[in-house]
């Protein structure tokens, strides 16, 4: 039986990277000595009082259908955490609740790219970012965060990029695989291709809140990009919520009716008490993410200082998130074979970082989100191999 053409654009060009974590998985499920640090899965419990007031909605008898665009109490509360880091007025009319960052990712691509348009995704890229854009049957085009920059975006390169066809540019900020948060002068000459050329940015905020220094500001309050910026979050890494799959886009009021649609034929609604749950989290879990986000620190500065010890091993210092970036290129230009090697050698599961683009070929990506104790031991596996 054959399949429809769009069965094809599912995929991505680094899809075989993740056979690394597939296998690790099976390892420790056989009770191996392994030690996985190829996925972004916080080991933190959702907190407590999240969890009882999922539990309380469902004693309530919060099981039935909720609003297709989500509850209103939980979009204004997106809206006025987007309205501090915006430093503009967002209004709940411009949220959308779906099942998770990525959803919304997927469900936005839908509503604003089609056939013949090109968007700008800038490289490394989360992966699922690819199959997304092809979905929609517009091309992606990466533009080039160099290594030795820092794989910080080149505005002149973004420019460059530009031709008729563009439709959009997409980004995370921070960034996912790298940590870079973009700064003022990026975001201003992001934000002034995107007015000049009248594109859209679709920028992915999942690790805006686990920003370590400064204060995070968001693209879509620079003059002139409210009206053409769609953000993507979700409370899966800030409130470790991962499982509960809610997220959100933030955006014009008339994408959020497109997306209301879209939401009608495929999710139709998220379940009220995950809705409630979130509403909570985001509410009154201020001081969760910020312990949450002083642990990535320390476990950042972590693994610096053992990475340290290791040969021949460059990295770069993430300002955000829980990933950080090896050069393995003075061991082996192939990222995916060391990260084999490594595997085979000492039973650390770490993740080729080609995966994210070829920007960011020949490094790695590892996850500093298990505990001090694991990930120390861990990081001297990684060290003890580069010697041999």
């Amino acid at each position: 039986m054959k399949f429809a053409s769009f069965v094809g654009s599912l995929g991505g060009e680094g899809a075989e990277a993740w056979a690394i974590l597939t296998e690790s998985r099976a390892a420790q499920e056989r009770g191996e000595d392994v030690i996985i640090l190829s996925i972004g899965d916080p080991d933190f419990e959702t907190p407590t009082f999240v969890v009882n007031a999922a539990i309380e909605a469902l004693r309530a008898g919060d099981t039935h259908y909720a609003e297709l665009e989500g509850r209103s109490s939980l979009r204004s509360a997106i809206a006025e955490k987007m309205s501090h880091t915006s430093g503009i007025e967002i209004g709940p009319d411009r949220v959308t609740i779906l099942a998770g960052a990525q959803n919304a990712f997927y469900s936005t691509c839908r509503c604003l790219f089609g056939q013949g348009d090109e968007v700008l995704v800038l490289d490394p890229a989360y992966v699922t970012y690819e199959a997304g854009i092809a979905s929609t049957g517009a091309t992606q085009v990466r533009v080039r965060q160099h290594a030795h920059s820092g794989f910080r975006p080149d505005i002149d390169e973004v420019a460059a990029a530009v031709t008729p066809a563009t439709r959009g540019i997409v980004f995370s900020n921070p960034s996912n695989p790298t940590g870079v948060t973009l700064n003022s002068y990026e975001l201003d000459a992001i934000a002034n291709i995107a007015i000049q050329n009248d594109l859209w940015v679709l920028v992915d905020e999942v690790y805006g809140d686990l920003v370590f220094d400064g204060v995070y500001r968001s693209i879509v309050g620079l003059p002139g990009m409210l009206e053409r910026t769609v953000t993507v979050s979700s409370v899966s890494k800030s409130y470790a919520m991962t499982g509960w799959r809610c997220g959100w886009a933030v955006g014009p009021p008339a994408l959020m009716e497109h997306l209301r649609r879209m939401t009608l034929i495929t999710l139709y609604c998220l379940p009220g008490f995950v809705m409630e749950a979130a509403n909570v989290a985001i509410r009154e879990g201020s001081e969760d993410v910020a312990r949450a986000r002083e642990t990535y620190r320390r476990r950042r500065d972590l693994v610096l200082e053992i990475l340290a010890e290791a040969r021949n091993l460059p990295t770069l210092v993430p300002e955000a998130g829980m990933f950080l970036m090896v050069d393995v290129r003075a061991h082996n230009d192939d990222a995916n074979l060391f990260a084999w090697n490594l595997y085979r050698s000492t039973g650390v599961s770490v993740l080729d970082a080609g995966a994210f683009g070829s920007a960011a070929r020949g490094w790695i990506r590892i996850s500093y989100g298990i505990d001090e104790t694991r990930l120390a031991e861990a990081c001297r596996r990684i060290v003890e191999f580069t010697h041999n």
